[in-house]
């Protein structure tokens, strides 16, 4: 597993790790930029990503070609879950890309022990926009995740996006409704997208929404947060 070096407060610019190459700095809404790379060590198709807010690096996340979630970590608590190779259905980019919709059924591990059940579906709108010079797919998705006893303990549904040339899924507009009855309604959507020699890439300064208060539900707390971002 790649271990991420946390960079000082003040630093401008993300270096992937050793063996990392780093794709595209994407800014999106709700105060946050993230950094694309991929690693030469990984199996082919795996790609990563880490979050930067205005506090530094939060969220880092390890997808396979199928935009599997491998694996996901809290940078602030080092909780991290892993995909369980056992499922009733992994999820599929291939199939959505192919016949519009995806449905899933599968669990992770966490570092603490936890199992959780993932149950949902993405699907196409048919819907095509250009964000950041990038040409995106709009998707439709649900997901319920399940305690190990069967509780529910976080319901999301809304809209993302899905770039088939990067092989990757990028956030939108979403309502999440924890097991507490707390609702948040976010928006992580894209707003600009850098590539290597273009001014932005390796920001890790975000430049949208971070005047506006995000206030939120306390129950989900990190358990949210890894949920949220994992699938982006």
């Amino acid at each position: 597993m790649l271990t991420f070096l946390p960079l000082p407060a003040a630093a401008a610019n993300f270096t992937p790790p050793s063996g990392c190459k780093l794709e595209v700095t994407v800014q999106n809404r709700g105060c946050s930029v993230s950094q694309h790379y991929r690693c030469s060590a990984d199996a082919p198709g795996d790609q990563w990503v880490t979050y930067f807010t205005a506090e530094g690096p939060t969220f880092q996340s390890r997808i396979d070609r199928e935009t599997r979630w491998m694996e996901s970590t809290d940078l602030r608590s080092g909780l991290t879950d892993v995909l369980e190779d056992e499922a009733e259905d992994h999820a599929s980019f291939s199939t959505l890309l192919d016949t519009g919709r995806d449905d899933f059924d599968f669990w992770t591990r966490s570092n603490s022990g936890e199992r959780l059940r993932h149950v949902g579906q993405d699907e196409l709108t048919g819907e095509t926009v250009q964000i950041g010079g990038v040409s995106l797919e709009v998707t439709r998705f649900e997901l319920t995740t399940y305690s190990e006893s069967g509780q529910v303990l976080i319901r999301r549904r809304g809209q993302q996006f899905v770039s088939r040339a990067q092989g990757r899924f990028y956030g939108g507009v979403e309502t999440s409704e924890d097991w507490t009855g707390a609702v948040q309604q976010t928006n992580d959507s894209p707003v600009t997208c850098s590539f290597p020699g273009q001014p932005g890439f390796g920001s890790t300064t975000p430049e949208y929404d971070c005047d506006l208060q995000m206030v939120g539900g306390e129950g989900a707390g990190i358990l949210w947060q890894l949920m949220k971002e994992a699938r982006t």
